[in-house]
């Protein structure tokens, strides 16, 4: 990664988008791009000089693109877009959503396909490398004409007539924040607004989030997963590598790999020497359930890839001055990789769900005590953790209900389909925030059957596991609050370095 990221329209990858938005590295316009888009900004000049009818130049928006505007009044045009459609409501978005959505609008901007002044793309970049964050309301897009209404208060900020998200989630007006760092307020000409919001930036931003998170998450729920397979002394015929290849699933021959890694010198999870019945599909059926996340995620991966560069601005600028009116602003196919992410999602959190509730029941977990409690009876153990775990999984049914599905029409029916891709988006911020709670209950949950297991020992992985989940959680020899030890693992799944301390052990 270079000292500052060069944004060229062209080039910008999921491990750039973290760089920036999580990692604070900083951004600048890439010399080619520049004169790109100065030579595209003629083009928007030229335009003008000619008296052409151009929509978004010298017409109104949506609905009003019949209504030509007169080019003495076309910048005008552009601040009066800015301000009408700067109508969110509710919470104001995360930082490193907006952060997000900020990189991606310029990078697409980058591409020299919209027409704007490379001040505008100059202006973006430096707030991005201030970490000056615009004030941007949760609801008000439906991911059809663009994420129109959260680009419009991202645009107002820049104009300085908008807010800035203080350090206390706050409001903070837009022009004394510009003004304390010494940055002119953008003043928008001809073309600039509406290239400003015309995109899928938000969209994007939440699936480049949501799968780097999404990766993370499956990965701890695999050692967490393996720790249960041992502590329930699972039948490791299920994982034979036999069984993918004449599924014809590469990736489901890729997962029982791993789970294989995590198990291999396991006391537990040992052949059969003669036949015992068959384990419960939360254990046989582990390579062939968490194979459906991972394709999901690889099919959201394939859509972000493509996204991440796209020009999504209406209309589109192609060489000879020629404006192409489409639609490439929809945000239909982020919005089912979203919704999609969000059921694989949930598959993974009700999977969970059902091991932690096996080895807790004492009908069900092979000789281990009720609850893992020390003393069952005068002390519950972990009963009310999967309490826990299943409210999450109910939540997380209702959040996975695809959004996508539900098109209301907008702008007098001018813009009759519309994705719902930001709702998406937030939905699934939750069911994966939801998903980390269970899956950080399933690993302390397992953990402390391993340890009840002794003098047997679990596989290589199973154990590294115990090993770090000890680092952070104490054996419960007495009834305690569990709350503080899930919230602890909750936050090392988040930032990775659970799986981290595992995969130093035992690659997987």
């Amino acid at each position: 990664m270079t000292e500052s990221l060069p944004i060229d329209g062209h080039s910008l990858s999921l491990d750039h988008f973290l760089a920036v938005v999580r990692g604070r590295c900083a951004v600048s316009l890439a010399p080619t791009a520049r004169s790109a888009v100065s030579s595209a900004r003629r083009s928007v000049e030229r335009v003008l000089a000619q008296g052409r009818s151009v929509y978004g130049i010298t017409t109104g928006f949506g609905a009003l693109s019949q209504q030509v505007v007169p080019a003495g009044q076309a910048r005008e045009l552009q601040r009066s877009l800015v301000r009408s459609h700067s109508s969110g409501a509710g919470e104001p978005l995360e930082a490193e959503l907006v952060l997000g959505m900020m990189l991606l609008r310029a990078n697409s901007l980058a591409a020299a396909h919209s027409g704007v002044r490379v001040e505008v793309l100059d202006l973006i970049l430096e707030l991005l490398n201030r970490r000056l964050v615009p004030f941007v309301p949760r609801q008000g897009s439906v991911g059809a004409s663009g994420d129109l209404a959260p680009l419009a208060h991202m645009s107002l900020a820049m104009m300085g007539e908008g807010a800035f998200l203080g350090t206390d989630a706050r409001p903070q007006s837009a022009g004394p924040v510009l003004a304390a760092n010494g940055i002119e307020p953008l003043s928008l000409q001809e073309k600039e607004g509406v290239a400003l919001l015309n995109g899928t930036s938000l969209m994007t931003s939440y699936l480049a989030l949501a799968i780097a998170d999404s990766e993370g998450l499956f990965d701890a729920a695999l050692a967490a997963a393996a720790i249960s397979f041992d502590a329930l002394r699972g039948d490791p015929s299920a994982l034979d590598d036999r069984l993918g290849e004449v599924r014809n699933l590469p990736e489901q021959r890729a997962v029982a790999a791993s789970l294989r890694a995590l198990i291999e010198k396991s006391a537990l999870s040992v052949a059969r020497a003669d036949y015992q019945g068959q384990d419960p599909y939360t254990l046989r059926c582990l390579p062939q359930v968490l194979v459906a996340v991972r394709l999901a995620t690889q099919f959201a991966r394939q859509i972000l890839d493509a996204e991440l560069n796209a020009v999504s601005d209406n209309p589109v600028m192609f060489e000879g001055d020629e404006f192409v009116n489409g639609g490439n602003f929809h945000g239909q196919t982020l919005a089912l990789a979203l919704d999609t992410l969000a059921i694989a999602t949930q598959y993974l959190t009700a999977f969970s769900e059902r091991r932690i509730a096996r080895l807790l029941n004492p009908s069900l977990n092979r000789g281990l005590p009720a609850f893992l409690a020390p003393t069952p009876g005068l002390t519950s153990g972990w009963m009310i953790a999967q309490y826990l775990a299943a409210a999450c999984v109910n939540e997380n049914l209702v959040l996975s209900h695809p959004a996508s599905t539900g098109s209301l029409p907008t702008s007098a029916d001018q813009e009759d389909f519309v994705s719902m891709g930001p709702w998406a988006g937030a939905k699934l911020r939750r069911v994966i925030d939801n998903a980390r709670t269970v899956v950080a209950v399933e690993w302390i949950v397992g953990a402390q059957a391993l340890e009840l297991r002794r003098p047997a020992h679990g596989g290589r992985g199973s154990e590294a596991g115990l090993r770090a989940i000890r680092e952070v959680v104490a054996p419960w020899s007495a009834d305690r609050p569990p709350s503080p030890d899930i919230e602890a693992v909750r936050a090392r799944i988040a930032d990775g370095s659970l799986v981290a301390k595992v995969r130093s052990d035992v690659p997987f």
